[in-house]
């Protein structure tokens, strides 16, 4: 059994896979709630012999997971760094910039291209951060396998814009509120300034997309703040396909496309 560890800005994702079996459901902790990772060690069906991580938290984080892992199962993580090409993903990103959850969330996502659909793929991570993020796919006509990241966007996730406006102003509030078209009072405004901010810079890659590809990609989301600009994004996404008469295509949900990237570079280490 290999585990396999997605340490975020806020939060760490523990999963497993053995021999292509994977986990049905993910743990998620937050940073101060990492000695819980002792307990889910101790509940697996069997002791894992090798673990496979990402992180963007620091040293001292990694550290601490070590330090558990040796005195629980007795084994140390290999942190995965990017890399020009992996898994038949090649990286047109400049790797040594290019955090590795992005680049690993890139792999995972790779494994949901098909023979029978040659649209490119975006991925849109709302977390901390917000990644925006395209996979080109093997060009089938010449026989090439190998999928390509064409790069993408960072800007502050919905919960860092909402605390920013919060913390940087000296009277606006912590906003809760849904989005609104034409927004009434000032918690309704922010959230639907988020949502906005957030929604444009999606559809502005996937009209880049649409531009250089000629069709529309296929959108995949997950992290936490997802639900703060889901019903925007969907709402959005649908007026842009209608606009331009395109077929109504949904956003993908992708509960954890990293621990899907890591179980794909546990495969063949």
């Amino acid at each position: 059994m290999n585990l396999l560890i997605d340490v975020g800005n806020t939060r760490i994702k523990l999963g497993w896979v053995n021999n292509g079996l994977r986990e049905s459901h993910s743990l998620a902790l937050g940073h101060h709630e990492i000695e819980r990772m002792r307990d889910w060690l101790a509940q697996l069906h069997m002791p894992p012999s090798a673990a496979t991580g990402v992180n963007v938290a620091g040293p001292y984080i990694a550290q601490a997971i070590d330090e558990i892992l040796t005195s629980q199962v007795d084994i140390k993580a290999t942190w995965v760094h990017s890399q020009p090409h992996a898994a038949g993903v090649r990286n047109a990103y400049d790797h040594q910039q290019l955090g590795a959850d992005r680049w690993v969330a890139m792999v995972g996502l790779a494994g949901h291209i098909t023979p029978d659909d040659d649209r490119p793929l975006m991925l849109a991570s709302f977390g901390t951060t917000t990644t925006i993020d395209t996979l080109e796919p093997p060009d089938q006509t010449d026989g090439d396998t190998t999928a390509v990241f064409l790069g993408g966007l960072i800007l502050p996730g919905p919960l860092l814009m909402t605390q920013s406006l919060a913390t940087g102003t000296a009277q606006l509030p912590v906003a809760d509120s849904p989005a609104a078209a034409f927004p009434l009072h000032t918690h309704e405004a922010i959230s639907s300034g988020i949502a906005a901010a957030q929604t444009g810079a999606l559809l502005r890659q996937w009209r880049e997309v649409l531009a250089r590809h000629g069709r529309a990609p296929r959108l995949y989301s997950s992290g936490g703040g997802w639900p703060l600009v889901e019903k925007e994004m969907h709402r959005t996404m649908a007026r842009a396909q209608a606009d331009l008469g395109l077929a109504q295509q949904p956003i993908h949900w992708l509960p954890s496309p990293v621990l899907d990237g890591l179980a794909q570079l546990a495969a063949i280490a």
